[in-house]
């Protein structure tokens, strides 16, 4: 079931949707997809752009995308967050001037915000052209070309799965890691969370759909693949295997020419041992671990009703590193959830303490309208949760520091990563990740020609030489009789292959390729680097 609603627009877009053609979209329309929050918007907004890619549009190119300048600019919102509509409208209220500047722009909104807000964002923004959720993302180019024939706003928002993500075409922006969704949905009811409510129910694809997807990334070059879903240890339940994950962590770390695993997130209740020991014995799963814990009080996490207990958690930490001792682990933590007291917040400092995180992303709460914690009583003061913050990152970022000085010394596999480091022009350095995630910026030997320099997509050998608490500098290469090899790739080749245009990367269903060669487009891809911006689910 789906509402769709259309709204009258200004004179000035009649006008120019009148006289504009109505015939299918040209090529010659560009587009920019903008993507706000966490991965599952990432790789839908990768979606996106395979929709608009094979309706036609291309993407702007990197000049136009960071002005802003393109024919339809897509913004992909989050909810969870309370800026969140915050970012949006301000994005918004940015993006009106050029709408009056190019009447025939064409803005669209979608993801869990416009799921939430409906047709209330055309209501606050008349000049938004479409709005769609996240239930119906294969409507886009149909609305985008129903709203340019009728001069009026398109919102259409679907209660339920209409189609499949992953069945849709793919524009990945990655061509040596690759994120696969197999699963939408979750089947929890934290009280903090409006995920559920705007991504529904869980629903599992089926496992031989997942394999043949990992497959394809591989065979087009891709050597690390992310495993995605809203809960990734409870992949299975729909059809009745509670054995499913690990069995999918096996099968999908068996593929040939799969170098790196990787999944996120999965959730402390539905943790397992099997999942384990599949981590441990599959040598393509990196030592690397998400485990989200949220509050270190056992009364805040019955408020939250998170169904496991710290020890529990804890208890969890031990095996993993049991069977992985080099694993790096990461959480999320809420500060400040209604109800918190100082003796609540010590238990939280003192599992952080116990569980030697190498990051984790931190967060005021704030309430969601929606959801059961925004009704609570004992909202607390914003002075003592900016507080309780600060105090909670002022250790973990001691913790990190600390964890990452024990990497000193370490020969580590890099690979390099396209666009991770900001600074990397000013300090002649390239960046990528190590195998447990961590990032690392390393330098290059003085005398090293640049045919023979790393790509995007290239391992590279080094030692870790200096820490900070939120990177690792590699600098061996300086250092006479320093370790530095470069081993070359299938994934730089495929990058390569795209600088030289000869890429193709529009899939269909994330099969196979069957795209036009397009230029690298402006879909923000990658987890991000500070770990105080991703949201807490």
């Amino acid at each position: 079931m789906s509402t769709t609603t259309t709204h009258p627009v200004s004179g000035d877009r009649a006008h120019a949707a009148a006289s504009a053609p109505l015939a299918s979209v040209t090529p010659a329309r560009t587009y920019l997809v903008k993507t706000l929050g966490c991965q599952m918007n990432v790789h839908d907004s990768e979606h996106m752009a395979g929709m608009l890619e094979q309706a036609g549009y291309v993407a702007a190119d990197a000049a136009h995308a960071a002005a802003e300048d393109a024919d339809v600019i897509v913004i992909n919102t989050c909810a969870v967050r309370e800026n969140a509509a915050d970012k949006l409208y301000g994005t918004l209220g940015r993006l009106a001037a050029a709408k009056r500047a190019r009447p025939g722009l064409q803005i669209a909104v979608g993801g869990c915000l416009a799921q939430k807000d409906r047709a209330g964002i055309v209501d606050r923004a008349p000049w938004v052209d479409v709005v769609f959720g996240t239930h119906n993302l294969d409507v886009l180019p149909v609305l985008l070309e129903r709203a340019r024939h009728n001069a009026r706003a398109q919102v259409e928002i679907a209660e339920s799965l209409q189609v499949f993500p992953s069945t849709l075409p793919t524009r990945r922006e990655s061509v040596y890691a690759g994120w696969v969704s197999i699963s939408v949905g979750c089947n929890n009811t934290c009280t903090f969370c409006i995920v559920p409510h705007l991504r529904g129910k869980e629903r599992d694809r089926r496992p031989g759909e997942i394999l043949a997807e990992v497959e394809a990334l591989v065979s087009q070059g891709a050597i690390e693949v992310t495993l995605l879903g809203q809960n990734v240890n409870s992949y299975g339940v729909e059809f009745g295997d509670r054995g499913a994950f690990a069995k999918l962590l096996r099968a999908a770390g068996s593929v040939e020419g799969l170098e790196r695993l990787r999944f996120t997130s999965p959730h402390p209740a539905a943790f397992t041992d099997d999942v384990i020991e599949a981590m441990a014995s599959t040598a393509t799963v990196m030592p690397q671990l998400h485990m989200p814990l949220q509050s270190g009080s056992d009364r805040m996490l019955r408020a939250m009703r998170r169904s496991y207990r710290a020890e529990r958690f804890l208890g969890i930490l031990d095996r993993v590193r049991a069977a992985m001792p080099d694993a790096a682990i990461t959480t999320d933590i809420i500060v400040g959830f209604p109800g918190e007291t100082e003796d609540d917040f010590a238990q939280t400092l003192r599992v952080v303490e116990a569980s030697r995180f190498s990051s984790a992303f931190t967060f005021q709460y704030s309430p969601r309208p929606g959801t059961p914690a925004a009704d609570l009583p004992d909202q607390l003061p914003k002075a003592v949760v900016q507080e309780r913050y600060e105090r909670l990152v002022a250790l973990q970022e001691r913790i990190s520091l600390e964890e990452n000085q024990a990497q000193v010394g370490r020969t580590i596999e890099v690979l390099v990563a396209e666009g991770e480091g900001r600074k990397d022009g000013a300090t002649a350095r390239l960046s990528g990740r190590a195998a447990d995630n961590r990032l690392v910026h390393l330098s290059l030997p003085a005398a090293l020609p640049p045919a023979q320099a790393p790509r995007p997509g290239d391992l590279v050998t080094v030692a870790v030489t200096h820490a900070a608490p939120h990177h690792l500098v590699a600098d061996s290469a300086l250092v006479a009789g320093g370790p530095f090899a470069v081993r070359r790739t299938r994934a730089g080749d495929a990058w390569t292959r795209r600088q030289d245009g000869q890429d193709e990367h529009t899939h269909a269903g994330g099969d196979s390729g069957c795209g036009t060669p397009q230029p690298a487009g402006p879909v923000s891809l990658g987890l991000p680097t500070m770990p105080r911006s991703l949201p807490a689910v």
